[in-house]
């Protein structure tokens, strides 16, 4: 059983084969799935966007995302470029009795490193910079090709990688300090927050953004044929 919750006119016309080259990259051949209430086997198909349910307990199987390689792609170009901007503008400036001191991303994981915080400069270096920043290079490495309808050496580790990355990805809890940091700091000197910060809480969003509009069964098809 497949609901489809697009446009019906949009539905129509990809019956009639006049797909989009968006919505071609997004077909799936069908799959057998097993249903997680009544365990009845399944065969799920539909267009992007649909969602299949279980025809004897109307469970929900899958649920198709549209533009399941453009999106993505777009976030993770996006993110790059708000990197970019958070590493190399000013994060916060500190006023207090006429000297202003400004400080960077990376300031404040050096700063933990000169005061022998090794572990925890580490710890802030590869959560908050090495490895978000490696999910968006490696989702471009990955979605470029796929884009191309071709497939990039090694996509299916860099893919799993990924995956297992995500978990570790705490740039929202880093901005959430910032900002309790913010809060304190205020009574003390005048805080004057910079560009870096707007971009870093627009590229957590944008991160949350690119990882949740993957379609990995769709994806894991299109790197691995033989699924």
């Amino acid at each position: 059983m497949t609901l489809e919750n697009g446009n019906p006119l949009q539905g129509e016309t990809e019956d009639h084969g006049n797909v989009t080259h968006a919505a071609a990259l997004c077909e799936a051949p069908k799959r057998v799935l097993a249903c997680h209430n009544c365990d009845l086997l399944t065969e799920v198909s539909g267009p992007p966007g649909s969602t299949s349910l279980c025809p004897r307990c109307g469970a929900v199987l899958y649920r198709r995302k549209r533009n399941c390689i453009d999106r993505p792609l777009a976030f993770a170009l996006c993110g790059v470029v708000l990197f970019a901007i958070a590493l190399t503008n000013p994060f916060l400036a500190m006023k207090s009795g006429g000297f202003v001191q400004e400080s960077t991303l990376l300031t404040g994981i050096l700063e933990l490193w000169k005061q022998h915080l090794y572990g925890l400069g580490g710890l802030v270096l590869l959560t908050c910079v090495a490895i978000p920043l490696a999910q968006l290079v490696g989702l471009m490495y990955i979605l470029v090709p796929l884009r191309l309808q071709l497939c990039a050496p090694g996509s299916i580790l860099i893919f799993r990688v990924i995956r297992h990355l995500d978990s570790w990805a705490m740039m929202e809890v880093f901005l959430i300090g910032i900002l309790v940091a913010l809060v304190k700091l205020a009574k003390m000197a005048t805080i004057i927050p910079g560009i870096a910060v707007v971009a870093l809480g627009l590229l957590t969003i944008v991160m949350t953004a690119a990882m949740t509009t993957l379609d990995p069964p769709l994806m894991w098809e299109r790197l691995d044929p033989r699924r």
